[in-house]
C-alpha cells in the first residue's frame, strides 16, 4: 500500500496542536479544585443535614456530572488539527494506487428509499480514483427487489454518469444533488443526462409506489426475492451488477446475506462481516470504506485524503483506520434538534486525535483491511485461506468457484465456531457496533487518524422529527450500556489497555445514559424545594453559593467556546444544550429502563432503522420554520413534559414567594428559570399550537397527573 517514499511522506500530511491547549489545561486544574471542594461540601452536608436522602441524591448527581466533566476534559488536553495534501497524488501513475472496496449497508426500502441508495452508490463509483481499482458492495438486509432494481438501474446509468463527471470535473457526484443545481443544465450533454436520470428515477419510484418489480428481463431473480424472501428468513443472493473489466466503471456487487429466524444475525455488524468475507473472496482490496446508505460522496478526492495517511510508510503499519466526520444535508438554519452533532463529530474528534486517534462512528471510515485480523504484531488468520487479508484475489469475480465460495461465506451458519465477531471483523455484543469495534481495535494497539478536509467528504440525511432523534439516541444508549457493563468495559478494560486519558475519552459516551440521573434530580428536586420553601442549595451570603455559580457558568462557558471555535453559532449552541436536556429526559432515561428490562429478560431491544425518507409537506414546513415536531405522539415525551410543567409551577411559586423567602432560594429559582426558558417549545406544543406536530392531549394529561404525584411525593421527601 506504499505509494511514495518515506522522504516524500512527510509532505503529504501535517499535524499541529490547537492553540487553546494551554488555557484548557490551566482551566482544567482550576475546575478540578472546584469539584474537589464541591465533593467536600456534599460529604459534610450528608453527615450533618437531617435530609440525608436529598443530600445523597444531589451528591450522586454531581458525581455523575463530575465524571462526565473529567472524561470530556481528557479530550481537551491535547487536541490536534491535521492537513492533507491530496494534490500530490494527481500525477501518480494509476497502477500504483491500492485497490479500494466500498461497503454500503441498507435494510429497509421504505425507511431508506432505493433512489437514495442508488445516488450514494453512483457518487462513490464516480470517485476521482482509478475506476478499475474500485469495487462497491451493497448489503441489503431487507432482501428487497425494490433496492435491487434501483441498483440495476444505477449500474446502467453509471456508464454515462461516470465519464461525464470525470470529463467535466464535476464536484457534486450524486446525480440528485448535481441536477438540483441551477448550473447543471448549462450544456446539451448535461441536459440529456438529466433527462436520462429523471427517467431512471421515475422507473424506480414507480416500483416503490406499487411495491413490486414487474420486469420480464429480471424475472428470475425478482421472483426469488418476491416469493421466497422475508426480511428475517431467506437464502443468500450475490449479484454482480457491474464489472470493471472495461475500466470505465467500478465493480458493483449486490449482497443479501442468508438469514434464518433460528440464527442470530447481529444486525449491522453481522452485515459488515458478511461483506468483509464476500469481498475477501472476490476482490480483497487492502483498503475498505464503510458508508451508510444515505451518505453520498461530496468530495471526489476523498480517497486521496485517506491515502495521505494509509500509504505513509512511517505510520501505516500501525494505522487501523482514517475517520471522516459526518455531515448532514437539509438541516435548518439553527439546527433545532442538534442534528449536526458538533460535539461528537468535531469537538471531541480533535481531542481523540491527539491521543490514540478518533473513534469509529459507523460511516465515512477508510480501514486498512489488515486491522480486522488481530493486533498489529499478531495476525489472526481466518478459517479459510481465501479470507486472508494479504491474499491477492486474481480470479474473475464472476467465476463460478468465486461466486460459490462467496455464497458459502454469506451463509447464516458460517460464523459458528469461528472467531468472527469476537477476534476477527466487526465486533458483536452491542447495538453500537461501530463504537465497540473502534474501541476494541484501539485496545489491540491500532491507531487512527481524523481527516476533515475543507470540502466535506460525505453528506447524509439527519432525522427531521424529534421522535426519530430521540428513538435513535435511545438505541445508542442501550448499546452504550451494553458496552459499559460488558467484559470489555471502557471503565475497566479500556483504562487498563488504553491508559488514563484515552480510556476516560471512551468512557465519555458510555456515561451518556447516566446523564438522566442528574438531569432528573436537578429537574425535580430543587423545584419541589422551591414549591415548599425549603432550601437545598446555599444562599448568596454563603461562600458555597459562589462555588455552584463558578462550576456551572465555567462549564457552560467552556462548552460555548468549544462550539464557537469549531464553527458553530450561539443559537446552535443553545439548541444543542437544550437537546442535551431533552435527550437526558427521554432517550437516556428510557434507554436505561430498556437496558434494565433486557437484563431481567423482560424485553429484547432490536435494531430499528432510522427513517431517512422525507416526511410530508406539513412536517417539512414545520422543520424549516424551526418549530418542534412532537408527532407521532409517544410516551417517550412524558418525563420531559412533566418536568417542564413542574418547573413552570415551581417558577411561579418561587416568584410569588420571593419576598417572603428573600435570598434563601436564589439558586433554586435560577435553576427553575433556566429549565422554563429551555421548555418554551414544550409549553407552546401543549397549549398554543393546533397543528399535527403538537403534543397530544393524552401526553399532556398524563404529564399533569405525574406532576401532581411528584409534588405530593415531594412533601414526604422534603418534610
Amino acid at each position: 500500500m506504499e505509494l511514495h517514499t518515506s522522504e516524500q511522506s512527510a509532505t503529504h500530511h501535517t499535524c499541529h496542536p490547537c492553540r487553546r491547549v494551554i488555557p484548557y489545561r490551566i482551566y482544567a486544574v482550576v475546575h478540578t479544585c472546584g469539584i474537589i471542594a464541591l465533593m467536600y461540601h456534599h460529604a459534610y452536608s450528608l453527615l450533618t443535614e437531617h435530609t440525608a436522602l436529598t443530600s445523597f441524591l444531589l451528591l450522586l448527581s454531581d458525581v455523575v456530572l463530575a465524571f462526565m466533566w473529567a472524561s470530556t476534559t481528557s479530550l481537551r488536553l491535547n487536541p490536534v488539527h491535521r492537513t492533507e495534501y491530496p494534490e500530490k497524488y494527481f500525477s501518480k501513475p494509476e497502477e500504483h494506487f491500492p485497490k479500494l472496496d466500498v461497503f454500503i449497508c441498507t435494510a429497509d426500502p421504505y425507511k431508506e428509499p432505493p433512489m437514495m441508495v442508488a445516488n450514494t452508490v453512483l457518487s462513490v463509483m464516480a470517485f476521482g480514483y482509478p475506476s478499475y481499482k474500485v469495487s462497491v458492495y451493497v448489503s441489503d438486509d431487507g432482501g428487497s427487489s425494490l433496492t435491487l432494481f434501483a441498483l440495476m438501474e444505477a449500474a446502467k446509468f453509471s456508464e454515462h454518469w461516470l465519464p461525464f463527471c470525470k470529463k467535466n470535473n464535476v464536484q457534486d457526484r450524486s446525480p440528485e444533488v448535481y441536477f438540483s443545481l441551477k448550473s447543471s443544465s448549462c450544456t446539451e450533454e448535461a441536459e440529456n443526462l438529466k433527462k436520462m436520470y429523471e427517467d431512471v428515477k421515475e422507473r424506480v419510484e414507480h416500483v416503490v409506489n406499487i411495491g413490486k418489480v414487474d420486469q420480464d428481463q429480471f424475472r428470475e431473480v425478482f421472483d426469488l426475492l418476491d416469493h421466497k424472501f422475508t426480511p428475517q428468513d431467506h437464502p443468500s443472493i450475490i449479484k454482480v451488477l457491474q464489472n470493471n473489466e472495461t475500466g470505465i466503471t467500478p465493480n458493483l456487487i449486490y449482497v443479501s446475506r442468508e438469514k434464518s429466524r433460528a440464527t442470530q444475525h447481529h444486525f449491522k455488524a453481522g452485515a459488515l462481516n458478511t461483506l468483509l468475507r464476500v469481498s475477501s473472496v472476490m476482490t480483497n482490496s487492502p483498503i475498505i470504506l464503510t458508508l451508510d446508505c444515505d451518505m453520498y460522496s461530496n468530495n471526489p478526492t476523498t480517497p486521496l485524503h485517506a491515502l495521505c495517511y494509509l500509504s505513509d510508510p512511517k505510520i501505516n503499519s500501525g494505522l487501523g483506520f482514517v475517520q471522516f466526520p459526518q455531515r448532514f444535508q437539509g438541516i435548518n438554519r439553527n439546527d433545532i434538534y442538534a442534528s449536526e452533532l458538533i460535539h461528537p463529530f468535531d469537538i471531541n474528534m480533535v481531542g481523540y486525535d491527539g491521543l490514540m486517534g478518533p473513534i469509529h462512528v459507523g460511516t465515512g471510515c477508510f480501514f486498512n483491511r489488515r486491522v480486522f485480523y488481530g493486533p498489529p504484531a499478531n495476525l489472526i488468520l481466518p478459517e479459510l485461506d481465501e479470507l486472508a487479508p494479504n491474499r491477492i484475489a486474481d480470479k474473475p469475480i464472476k467465476a463460478h468457484t468465486v461466486l460459490a465460495l462467496a455464497h458459502n461465506v454469506a451463509g447464516c451458519n458460517y460464523e459458528h465456531n469461528t472467531n468472527w465477531g469476537s477476534k476477527i471483523g466487526f465486533r458483536y455484543g452491542s447495538l453500537v457496533e461501530d463504537y465497540y469495534t473502534g474501541f476494541m481495535l484501539h485496545c489491540e494497539g491500532w491507531r487512527s487518524m481524523f481527516c476533515r478536509p475543507q470540502r466535506a467528504a460525505f453528506y447524509g440525511s439527519a432525522p427531521k422529527r424529534l421522535t426519530d432523534v430521540v428513538w435513535q439516541q435511545m438505541r445508542w444508549s442501550i448499546g452504550l450500556l451494553e458496552m459499559g457493563f460488558s467484559r470489555y468495559s471502557p471503565f475497566t478494560y479500556g483504562l487498563k489497555s488504553l491508559g488514563l486519558f484515552t480510556g476516560l475519552g471512551y468512557c465519555y459516551y458510555v456515561v451518556w445514559p447516566f446523564c438522566s440521573i442528574p438531569l432528573t434530580v436537578y429537574g425535580v428536586l430543587p423545584q419541589l424545594a422551591l414549591i415548599y420553601g425549603i432550601r437545598v442549595f446555599p444562599k448568596p451570603s454563603d461562600q458555597w453559593f459562589w462555588l455552584y455559580i463558578f462550576l456551572s457558568l465555567g462549564a457552560y462557558a467552556q462548552d460555548l467556546a468549544d462550539f464557537l471555535l469549531e464553527g458553530g453559532t450561539c443559537q446552535k449552541w443553545w439548541n444543542d444544550q437544550r437537546m442535551w436536556l431533552i435527550r437526558g429526559l427521554s432517550s437516556f432515561f428510557f434507554g436505561m429502563i430498556e437496558y434494565t428490562l433486557k437484563n431481567l429478560n423482560l424485553s429484547t431491544p432490536g435494531f430499528n432503522v432510522t427513517s431517512k425518507a422525507n416526511g410530508d409537506d406539513e412536517q417539512k414546513k414545520r422543520y424549516e420554520q424551526e418549530i418542534f415536531d412532537f408527532a407521532p405522539s409517544s410516551s417517550i415525551f412524558l418525563p420531559m413534559t412533566a418536568v417542564a410543567v413542574l418547573n413552570l409551577f415551581a417558577f411561579v411559586s418561587g416568584l410569588y414567594g420571593l419576598f417572603a423567602w428573600g435570598e434563601g432560594l436564589s439558586l433554586e429559582l435560577m435553576l427553575a428559570s433556566f429549565v422554563v426558558v429551555n421548555s418554551l417549545p414544550i409549553y407552546e406544543a401543549m397549549v398554543l399550537r393546533k397543528d399535527d406536530g403538537k403534543l397530544q392531549k393524552g401526553i399532556c394529561f398524563l404529564a399533569g397527573i405525574l406532576t401532581l404525584v411528584l409534588i405530593l411525593g415531594g412533601y414526604f421527601l422534603l418534610k
